[in-house]
C-alpha cells in the first residue's frame, strides 16, 4: 500500500489545510453511514479508535488511501470540500473492513486490489448517478465504463477510484502490479 505522508505542514497547495481537514474528519466520523462501517469494523474483531485516520499533505494526486496496519490518510491538499472527505472515508473503511474479514486478502494481488476497488467503489456511492452528474458525467446508459475511460478522471486521479485507476496504469505501462 502508499505511504502517502509529505509531513504534517499545514499550507493548502490548491486543497484545504491539514487543520481543516482534521476537522472535517471528526465531523465525518459522526455520519451515519461511517458509524456503521466503524461499528461493523469493531463486530468484525478490527476496531478503528479515532487516531486510525489522519489528515496529510501528499506528493500524490489522490484524495487518500487505506494503508494495511496504520489506518486511513487522507491527502488535505487533495481535497476540497466536506463531502468529500465523508466520500473517502467510506470508501477506505470498505478497504478497511475487506483487509479485516478477508483472511487472505494480498494487496500486491492486482486481482484482490481491483476487486476490493470496486466493491468500494460501487458500496461507497462513488459511481452513484447524482454524484456522476455533480461530476459532469451526464449519460444514463453505459455509466461505468463512461467513468473509467473518462479522461479527465484519468489526468486529475483524485477521484475517488483513483486506485483502481493507478493499477490499471500499472498494468498498461507493464509494470508490476504491487502498490508500495
Amino acid at each position: 500500500m502508499t505511504d502517502f505522508s509529505t509531513g504534517s505542514d499545514s499550507s493548502c497547495n490548491g486543497g484545504i489545510t491539514v487543520e481543516e481537514c482534521q476537522g472535517m474528519i471528526q465531523r465525518s466520523l459522526k455520519s451515519p453511514v461511517v458509524r456503521f462501517l466503524r461499528e461493523h469494523l469493531e463486530k468484525a474483531g478490527c476496531g478503528v479508535g479515532d487516531n486510525f485516520f489522519k489528515a496529510v499533505n501528499c506528493e500524490t494526486q489522490t484524495a487518500g488511501g487505506y494503508t494495511q496496519g496504520k489506518g486511513i490518510v487522507l491527502c488535505s491538499n487533495q481535497i476540497s470540500s466536506e463531502d468529500e472527505v465523508n466520500q473517502v472515508l467510506i470508501h477506505e473503511l470498505i478497504h478497511a473492513f475487506d483487509d479485516c474479514r478477508a483472511a487472505n486478502l494480498d494487496w500486491s494481488n492486482c486481482a484482490h486490489h481491483a476487486c476490493s476497488e470496486i466493491r468500494a467503489g460501487h458500496l461507497s456511492g462513488d459511481c452513484h448517478f447524482k454524484r456522476e452528474l455533480l461530476r459532469g458525467f451526464m449519460g444514463i446508459r453505459r455509466h461505468e465504463p463512461d467513468q473509467r475511460d473518462s479522461t479527465d478522471m484519468k489526468s486529475k486521479s483524485r477521484v475517488l477510484i483513483g486506485g483502481l485507476m493507478r493499477i490499471i496504469l500499472y498494468l498498461e505501462d507493464g509494470g508490476l502490479c504491487i502498490i508500495s
